[in-house]
């Protein structure tokens, strides 16, 4: 889905970096691998997390996007 920046996540320090780095704005959580706790001190990180804004990660974000307008 264009503008969609999902990430995988199954630890805590993932959540954090994949806001940080990758300005993720979707997050999945594996039910078989997470427990219920484990999970929900999962996105609590995430949306606590914002994103870092330093220009590499930012540049970054906008290959993305440009990915994104060939399709």
């Amino acid at each position: 889905v264009k503008g969609v920046r999902c990430a995988l996540v199954s630890d805590l320090t993932s959540a954090r970096l994949t806001r940080e780095h990758n300005d993720a704005n979707v997050l999945a959580i594996g039910a078989a691998v997470c427990g219920r706790l484990v999970a929900l001190d999962i996105v609590d990180m995430f949306l606590k997390t914002e994103f870092s804004g330093l220009e590499k990660h930012a540049r970054r974000i906008e290959k993305i996007k440009a990915q994104e307008e060939l399709f």
